[in-house]
């Protein structure tokens, strides 16, 4: 019975199929609504039609998005709640960031002033 990749590194994977812009991009197009089609999709990502379905097939292989069919059109969503929350967990997680090395930077900032001796 072959065994399973350790934990760590099935998130490894998972990340993986995160870790391009254009992906993320799409979870969040599929995150502010419900079923969006691969039109709205080509539109909002100014992909060509086969370069986004390399993408959905990332995705997909993750377990990340769903698709259903309807007569000849194909809308994705998400698979889980969990993929939004995620979304917004990473959005909040930059923004501490982002503050953080502004703080030092205005930090670093303030020391290399020059001060004013009093007269």
């Amino acid at each position: 019975m072959p065994s399973s990749p350790p934990l760590n590194e099935v998130k490894a994977n998972l990340f993986k199929g995160l870790a391009h812009p254009v992906r993320i991009r799409i979870l969040e197009l599929l995150a502010a609504g419900d079923d969006v089609p691969v039109s709205t999709l080509i539109a909002e990502t100014g992909l060509e039609a086969s370069h986004l379905s390399q993408h959905l097939a990332v995705l997909r292989r993750y377990h990340l998005v769903e698709s259903a069919r309807r007569g000849s059109a194909v809308d994705y969503r998400l698979a889980s709640a969990h993929v939004a929350e995620l979304l917004r967990v990473a959005r909040e997680l930059l923004g501490e960031i982002l503050r953080s090395t502004q703080d030092q930077l205005a930090a670093v900032a303030d020391e290399a002033a020059p001060t004013t001796a009093p007269r």
